[in-house]
């Protein structure tokens, strides 16, 4: 069953049939207490949610999260916001549908950042950091989830190679900020960059573009994770520095920056403070690149509420060249030209 509209080119008043991937269906009740369906479907550009209010636990059992189903209906504006009003759905199987047009992928070439990514920590100067570092990015099954793994299991980098572009994004930048500021230890920066969400390998599952927390994620966490594991592969390496462990470990579990964010620890070193910063801008600024390439009116227009950012935004559009390509390099005067 071919897929002839995507969510990012969805209107008011539009008419759909078309198939999507479901991403949530919940149960949910009227205040007469009558049961409705509270949908929600995705492709690779976006997701739209809708109520079904009639037969909720028969269309329940028909839209399993991760399934794919055939939506007949309208797109309607509701609050400011569009949603789906759902007429019907019926289940599609697998073998009918393009995969590719429901998994959200990097717009960057997986490859040229695997390569943009190696180069960084070969240019790592600390024997014992770079030593560490390329046991989690050599060949193998780390190296191989992490170029595939989302950066988040929402709001920002959360589609596949979201993990490998937000830590060589944020790579690009302590390369420059460690030669800004003086005093700033290059190797001990980059491998938190580089190490600061390797936990989230542990902590999320991925299939089919749907994102989910495992069992070990929900009850520890992804920095509680990482630092056992940096743990965990520095014990294998002969004489590791134990401050340097220590410091590492410290960039980890302080990189949300305050303990209400989920940090057990609030950055203590010139290091971590630089991390924790490099990382809020980062997931910001993917957050407002994503409401960007969706804007196709000219000039500057309010976006609708962010809750992750507490506030409105005032957004242009990007350029439409811009949409269609990845990031492009940093201008040279900021780039190091050993990596880049």
């Amino acid at each position: 069953m071919p897929k002839r509209c995507f969510v990012d080119q969805l209107k008011d008043g539009d008419r759909i049939d078309d198939p999507f991937l479901v991403k949530s269906a919940r149960i949910a009740e009227t205040r007469a207490g009558k049961p409705y369906l509270i949908l929600t479907v995705a492709d690779k550009t976006g997701e739209i949610s809708g109520p079904i209010w009639d037969n909720a636990e028969h269309f329940g059992e028909q839209c399993q999260p991760g399934s794919f189903i055939r939506v007949l209906g309208q797109v309607q504006s509701y609050r400011e916001k569009l949603q789906l009003k759902v007429e019907a759905v019926e289940r599609v199987e697998p073998g009918q549908v393009e995969p590719a047009d429901f998994v959200a992928v990097s717009r960057n070439s997986l490859d040229d950042m695997a390569e943009g990514l190696q180069d960084i920590v070969r240019s790592v100067q600390n024997p014992f950091i770079r030593k560490l570092l390329q046991r989690f990015f050599k060949k193998g099954d780390i190296w191989d989830a992490f170029q595939a793994a989302p950066a988040a299991k929402g709001i920002h980098h959360a589609y596949v190679g979201g993990l490998l572009e937000h830590c060589l994004s944020m790579a690009r930048l302590a390369d420059f900020l460690s030669s800004h500021y003086p005093g700033v230890d290059r190797s001990l920066l980059l491998a938190g960059v580089l190490l600061h969400d390797i936990g989230k390998l542990k902590e999320l599952q991925s299939e089919m573009g749907l994102i989910e927390y495992t069992p070990e994620g929900r009850l520890k966490g992804h920095l509680v994770i990482g630092s056992e594991l940096v743990a965990q592969e520095a014990g294998s390496i002969r004489d590791f520095p134990g401050e340097t462990l220590i410091q590492l470990q410290h960039l980890i579990l302080s990189h949300h920056g305050r303990q209400e964010f989920g940090s057990p620890t609030v950055p203590m070193t010139v290091e971590a403070f630089l991390l924790s910063q490099i990382d809020e801008m980062d997931a910001k600024m993917n957050l407002m690149e994503q409401l960007r390439r969706k804007m196709t009116e000219e000039g500057f227009k309010w976006s609708e509420y962010q809750r992750p950012l507490e506030r409105y935004l005032y957004l242009s559009g990007l350029p439409e060249e811009e949409k269609t390509e990845g990031p492009v390099d940093p201008p040279a005067p900021f780039r190091q030209k050993s990596l880049f």
